[in-house]
């Protein structure tokens, strides 16, 4: 059989009338591009095939549900359930339908029609309206991203709390913008990382049962077409689909979905934060962390001395970061609409939903990614720290002094030595001895002391200790467990 797809060259042109019959171009959809930018998992959920049989799942449960409160015959609607399959109905006639109609629905509903046996097509879509229909559909598919978020947390988890755990009390220079400030344990950055984690998991569980609600209240609300049983029949109709049934309907009440969208945006934001981090200690002036090299891995076509898969995995982060925050405050826009109905914000939740829920999917497995593919070098780390004890010990040794002159006193003395030390590139603790208002107060043991970075962590362990503690809790309810090991010298 000859194929009539057209070659590259036969594709449509600028100023052409002709239809490329080549795959979409969407950036998700891309053959070259999309493994970036979504998941198999996210482009499951969102293929085009896939929503029309949610679609038709939606008018089956409520057929079922239908029938269970009296509303239509019990066989009308096992006729309905078993006719609702992609199998059973025309996608060609549907699309022609839309094209045809200008509804987004109705085709759909003929089609499903045709393809009962008997008079049960009548019963099809009883007293509901379309929106009833696709916002359901539409709350299943957040449901869906939301279970696979959920795993993905696990998966990243899993990888960060045993690095965590490993780097209690690994010491390393703090940095505080950009510049070095204190002494930290890498093993406290990590608990950082995943209590922030475990808070967006947190979130994602406190709003389920806000958000993933069922819809059908009729045309403008009020359940009229369901003979006074519309209550009754919404909670039926939730539960047949593993949703919860809302007091009153959403048509133009988007707060929901508003919400689901600026959650999503921010796990992202954290993986990107996480991976800057990464980018930045694996850089070879910092060289604090080390990308894992593969054979066969080329960093560039020009320059074959590159390795950059770590680095552009990390930008990747930064990028999907960027998109899914673009997407929050078109949930916002949404929620302004008109009257009992408005399709002006649900046609910006088509775009907004899909996108971010692939940006989000695609993030965590770029992050999970991100933390196979380095080593702690905690010999490169005490290094740094010890290269710029003497800075950031000031601290300890204005506190040291406070206990003999005051703690206000004492930050204008060190200041101002520390200050000459920078500027002179002189020793801050040769420009002490060289001061006897000051040399007097600490002996040569205290001064040890004060300048050994280890004996200045503060509590650091002890809240590494706690977030493993609470993140293994955590882990444990999921059964993913938390005892994975990360292997890092």
């Amino acid at each position: 059989m000859t194929s009539t797809a057209p070659t590259p060259g036969q594709a449509a042109s600028a100023g052409t009338t002709d239809e490329c019959r080549h795959e979409r171009g969407h950036i998700t959809d891309s053959r070259f591009h999309g493994g970036r930018y979504a998941t198999t998992v996210s482009r499951r959920i969102f293929c085009d095939v896939c929503r029309v049989q949610r679609w038709l799942d939606v008018e089956a449960a409520l057929a079922l549900a239908e029938a269970e409160v009296g509303l239509i015959p019990v066989k009308a609607a096992e006729e309905i359930a078993s006719a609702a399959r992609l199998e059973r109905v025309s996608l060609d006639g549907f699309q022609e339908g839309i094209k045809r109609t200008g509804h987004s629905l109705v085709a759909l509903l003929h089609e499903l029609q045709s393809a009962c046996e008997g008079d049960a097509g009548e019963y099809v879509h009883r007293g509901a309206t379309t929106q009833d229909i696709q916002d359901t559909a539409q709350t299943l598919e957040m449901r869906d991203v939301l279970d696979e978020v959920d795993a993905a947390l696990v998966r990243v988890l899993r990888r960060l709390v045993p690095l965590a755990r490993a780097h209690r009390d690994t010491l390393m220079v703090g940095r505080t913008h950009a510049q070095p400030a204190l002494p930290t344990t890498f093993g406290l950055k990590v608990a950082g990382w995943v209590d922030e984690l475990l808070r967006h998991a947190e979130r994602l569980e406190a709003m389920r049962p806000r958000v993933l609600v069922a819809e059908l209240f009729g045309g403008v609300g009020t359940m009229a077409g369901f003979e006074g049983r519309g209550p009754e029949l919404l909670r039926c109709f939730a539960g047949r689909l593993g949703l919860h049934a809302p007091d009153t309907g959403w048509h133009v009440a988007r707060d929901r979905v508003a919400e689901y969208l600026a959650t999503m945006a921010m796990i992202p934001a954290t993986g990107a934060r996480i991976a800057d981090e990464v980018r930045t200690l694996a850089r070879p002036e910092f060289g604090e962390l080390t990308e894992i090299w593969e054979p066969g891995s080329i960093g560039s076509s020009t320059m074959p001395h590159k390795r950059n898969a770590l680095s552009e995995a990390c930008e990747q982060a930064v990028v999907l970061a960027r998109l899914a925050r673009t997407l929050a405050p078109l949930g916002l826009e949404s929620m302004i609409g008109e009257h009992e109905r408005d399709s002006r914000g649900l046609r910006l939740e088509w775009v907004a939903v899909a996108d971010v829920s692939h940006y989000t999917l695609a993030s965590l497995a770029a992050l999970e990614q991100i933390l196979g593919a380095f080593t702690v070098d905690r010999g490169r780390m005490a290094d740094h720290a010890g290269t710029v004890a003497e800075a950031i010990c000031s601290e300890a040794l204005m506190l040291a002094l406070s206990r003999r002159m005051g703690k206000q006193t004492a930050h204008a003395v060190v200041y101002e030595v520390s200050q000459q030390a920078q500027q002179e590139g002189a020793s801050l603790r040769e420009l002490l001895g060289a001061r006897p208002d000051i040399a007097g107060h600490l002996g040569p043991d205290e001064l040890d002391a004060v300048f050994d970075p280890a004996r200045h962590l503060g509590c650091s362990a002890a809240m590494v200790d706690a977030v493993v503690a609470k993140a293994g809790r955590r882990l444990g309810s999921t059964g993913a467990g938390a005892g994975v090991a990360v292997g890092s010298p």
